[in-house]
């Protein structure tokens, strides 16, 4: 019987070695996608924040110009209302 258990016991050795060597390969695993997760979300933020610095950038030229337009038409209305001297 000796025999047996000893072989009994290397049997759940090696069961219990390879179910180790697993749980860490998948807290690994694990580790990996949580830091690509979060290396996807910092990069999403950036671009999201460039995004919208580029969009308040357009807001703002798109108004200068419309500011730039209507400072023009009303200098030329003034033109034209002036009599000739």
């Amino acid at each position: 019987m000796s025999k047996a258990d000893d072989l009994a016991a290397a049997a759940r050795r090696k069961a219990q070695d390879a179910a180790s060597r697993t749980r860490e390969a998948d807290a690994e695993r694990l580790a990996a996608r949580d830091k690509q997760r979060q290396a996807d979300a910092a990069k999403t933020a950036r671009l999201k924040e460039l995004r919208l610095a580029k969009e308040a950038a357009a807001a703002e030229t798109a108004k200068a110009a419309k500011e730039a337009l209507k400072q023009a038409q009303k200098q030329l209305r003034e033109g034209k209302r002036k009599p000739p001297a």
